[in-house]
C-alpha cells in the first residue's frame, strides 16, 4: 500500500500568504507530500520553502525544475538551501519542460534536451555532494565551482521521464523518476523501460484531478488540457509509443489547420476519462489509488478548478478531505 499522498502547490485561487491553512488541511487529511511545478504560476521553490516552516514533518518536491531556465550553479544553490531548510525532507525533481518554457519566455535556447537533463543530473548530483566541479560536459561547461554550503543531507535528484532514452537514463542515474500525463494503465509500460534495483528508487507521477461530479464540466477542461499539452511534439511522441496514435490523430490533425473546435471535438470521451481523473472526491481518491496500484510510489494530484470550487468558498476544504486518505 502506498505510503506517500502528495498535492501539487501552490493551489489555484489562494494566496501563497494564505496556503498556511491550506497546508494544514491538507496534511490533516493524509496528505504526506507537497510539490511544485514551474511553469508560468510561481517558481517551483518558493511555495516548498513556505510549506517546509509551516509543515516541518512534510515531505518536499519539484517537479519539475526546468534544466534550461537557471544555470547549473544557480539550480544547485537553490536546490541545497532548500535541503539546508528542509533536510532529508526535499527531493529535487528536474526535467527539459518544453520550447515555449524554455525559449519562448526564458530566452533560453532549447536544443539537446536529453543531454541537458544528464549533463545537470550528473552536475547536480558531485555540486550537491560538496565536490569542486572543473569539467565539460556536452552541453555547458562549469570552471572550479564548489557549494559554499552544501546541504548535511544532499536531496535526491529525480528525471522527469516519458519515454524510453530518458527512463532509462533515470534508473540508471537518477534517485527516482517523475512521470506526467499517463493513465494508470499505462504505468505498466513506462515502468517496464525504467527498471533499477535501487530499493530507494522513487516513482513520482503528477495526475490531473477535477473534482466535480458535473462529468460534461470535467470532460470539457480535461479536453482542453489534452488539446494544448498533447500537441507538444514531446507529449505527442510519448502518447503515439503509449499506443494512441489512432485515436489522437485526428486531434493533431485538426489542431496543425488551426481548427481548435475540431481538435477539441475529435478527443473521445475514453482518453480524457484515462487521462484526467474527475468524479466525486472519494471517486477520485480511488482513481488515483489505482496509479499507487500499477507502481507508483508517490501519486501526485494537480487540482483542477471546479465549479462547486468556484461557487462555494468553504468548498475546498471538503474537497481537500475527501481526496485525502
Amino acid at each position: 500500500m502506498v505510503t506517500r499522498w502528495g498535492m501539487t502547490v501552490p493551489l489555484g485561487g489562494v494566496a501563497l500568504t494564505e496556503h498556511a491553512a491550506v497546508y494544514e488541511a491538507l496534511s490533516a487529511a493524509g496528505f504526506t507530500d507537497f510539490w511544485s511545478s514551474e511553469v508560468n504560476g510561481t517558481d517551483a521553490f518558493t511555495p516548498l520553502t513556505l510549506a517546509s516552516i509551516w509543515q516541518p514533518q512534510a515531505r518536499l518536491g519539484t517537479a519539475i525544475a526546468p534544466v534550461f531556465t537557471r544555470g547549473p550553479a544557480l539550480l544547485a544553490m537553490t536546490a541545497a538551501a532548500l535541503a539546508e531548510a528542509a533536510p532529508g525532507r526535499f527531493q529535487l525533481g528536474i526535467g527539459a519542460s518544453s520550447p515555449v518554457v524554455a525559449g519562448d519566455w526564458n530566452a533560453a535556447e532549447f536544443t539537446k534536451p536529453f543531454a541537458r537533463s544528464r549533463d545537470m543530473l550528473r552536475f547536480l548530483k558531485a555540486a550537491l555532494a560538496g565536490e569542486v566541479i572543473d569539467e565539460t560536459y556536452e552541453t555547458f561547461r562549469v570552471r572550479r565551482f564548489r557549494l559554499e554550503r552544501p546541504p548535511a543531507v544532499p536531496p535526491q535528484i529525480l528525471l522527469a521521464a516519458l519515454r524510453p532514452g530518458m527512463l532509462k537514463l533515470a534508473a540508471t542515474e537518477a534517485d527516482g523518476v517523475i512521470l506526467n500525463w499517463l493513465a494508470a494503465t499505462d504505468v505498466a509500460q513506462v515502468l517496464n523501460e525504467a527498471k533499477t534495483g535501487k530499493p530507494d528508487f522513487d516513482i513520482v507521477a503528477r495526475i490531473f484531478v477535477c473534482p466535480t461530479e458535473d462529468r460534461e464540466y470535467a470532460r470539457t477542461v480535461g479536453r482542453r488540457l489534452i488539446a494544448a499539452y498533447l500537441t507538444v511534439p514531446a507529449y505527442l511522441e510519448f502518447h503515439r509509443w503509449l499506443g494512441r496514435e489512432p485515436v489522437l490523430g485526428q486531434l493533431r490533425e485538426a489542431w496543425a489547420t488551426g481548427d481548435r473546435r475540431a481538435a477539441l471535438a475529435a478527443i473521445p470521451d475514453e482518453v480524457v476519462d484515462e487521462l484526467i481523473v474527475h468524479g466525486s472526491p472519494q471517486e477520485c481518491r480511488a482513481h488515483v489509488a489505482r496509479y499507487a496500484e500499477a507502481g507508483v510510489t508517490v501519486p501526485v494530484m494537480a487540482l483542477l478548478p471546479t465549479p462547486e470550487l468556484q461557487e462555494d468558498a468553504t468548498a475546498l476544504g471538503r474537497i481537500i478531505t475527501g481526496l485525502g486518505r
